[in-house]
């Protein structure tokens, strides 16, 4: 099995290297857990940021070439927003959430996500408020001593260095990170800004480019929100007719009724709904314990976007509670961060779901998953307003 595997990352600014970083760490694990040889090291294709691996599986062999599609640097500027500008984000993204109606919708699919989209909410609200408490505190004292005009100017000075260092404590609460991240996907109410638009095409051209060469297996993969941009790099393709046939999709943890329950979603609700038609492998690949992601509902049964001849992903349960073991979870308990990259990383009581097997391992992602069912709990209710077609 030669592979070449597109790995496309959710709303991070980090550079590429850490999944890198990351698969050979948690490859290592894996590989010693379950018993075959894993090594990683340099590709014969060297376009873009990638690596290569190789694995023993019993008598098999296989080799892989991975390639980070990067968006990072579109994630990065849309982060770098002033202190006020992020507030006028918080009541932009509320407001598309809460005036559509689809805050409401996604409750009922699965209420994790939907709390963690309003925990950056109630956060900075709540540190507003205590720099407001915290600057009338300073002005009121400062006007015992002297007079309230005094006061006024100090209580101002305290309030702004209050919210500053709430800033600067985002790197352990997160607060500023997942504001950006939702008000990124709801910025124009769903719908694609220029710059990932632009970048989708990118990732399409590179796709099929791929796709032309003598792979046993193209595997694009696609965590969190970039399980979304997946999607429509891959329906871009099928609607021209240039998706090889080798081409296999891999979504992790995916987000998507975050985008697609919005009213401008318009093209993605589109894309799923050519995609699922396409009838291409597509494997999803979810948890309910993963509280950041839409664990076990199937991305386009509940976009309302089932082609009239059926289709979509087979929706599989990472399990977190049995491929994890008691002392696994203990440790990973309310690092939800961690549990949403979780897909990425080794599991101490592995199941049918073996990140690393799955993307450099001897079988493809169709023959690995045949005669697999959808996992129980899987989530196929109609709950969005808008649909396609």
């Amino acid at each position: 099995m030669q592979r070449r595997v597109l790995y496309i990352p959710g709303y991070d600014p980090i550079p590429p290297r850490r999944y890198r970083e990351l698969f050979k760490r948690e490859g290592a694990e894996q590989a010693a857990i379950s018993g075959y040889r894993l090594a990683t090291g340099a590709r014969t294709d060297r376009t873009g940021f990638g690596w290569g691996a190789t694995t023993l599986t019993g008598d098999q062999s296989a080799t892989a070439e991975f390639e980070v599609l990067v968006w990072s640097d579109i994630v990065a500027g849309s982060m770098g927003q002033s202190i006020p500008a992020t507030y006028a984000q918080l009541a932009r993204t509320a407001w598309a959430y809460i005036g559509s109606g689809a805050l409401w919708r996604l409750m009922r699919l699965r209420r994790g996500p939907v709390l963690a989209a309003l925990y950056p909410i109630v956060v900075l609200l709540a540190q507003a408020l205590a720099a407001v408490l915290a600057g009338w505190l300073a002005g009121w004292l400062v006007s015992l001593v002297a007079t309230w005009w005094l006061g006024l100017p100090v209580a101002l000075v305290v309030f702004v260095l209050g919210l500053r260092q709430w800033r600067k404590l985002d790197g352990k609460i997160f607060a500023y990170y997942l504001m950006h991240d939702y008000a990124f996907t709801a910025q124009s109410g769903g719908a694609y800004p220029p710059a990932l638009q632009a970048r989708i095409a990118e990732f399409a051209e590179r796709v099929a480019e791929v796709g032309s060469q003598d792979w046993d297996e193209v595997l694009v993969i696609g965590h969190s929100s970039g399980a979304y941009i997946a999607v429509s790099v891959l329906a871009e393709l099928a609607r021209a007719g240039r998706l090889p046939q080798q081409v296999a999709l891999l979504s992790l943890g995916h987000v998507v009724p975050m985008a697609s329950f919005l009213p401008r979603a318009d093209q993605l609700r589109r894309d799923l709904h050519d995609l699922a038609a396409a009838q291409t492998v597509w494997i999803d690949v979810s948890a309910p314990g993963d509280a950041c992601s839409f664990g076990l509902c199937d991305p386009v049964a509940v976009s309302r976007c089932v082609p009239e001849g059926g289709g979509g992903p087979l929706v599989l349960s990472a399990a977190f509670t049995q491929t994890l073991s008691p002392e696994k979870q203990r440790a990973l308990r309310h690092r939800w961060f961690r549990l949403h990259f979780q897909y990425l990383c080794a599991f101490d009581r592995p199941g049918d779901y073996d990140y690393f097997q799955i993307t450099a391992g001897p079988l493809g992602l169709a023959e690995r998953f045949a005669n697999r069912h959808h996992s129980p709990g899987r989530i196929a209710v109609p709950a969005n307003r808008w649909h396609y077609p």
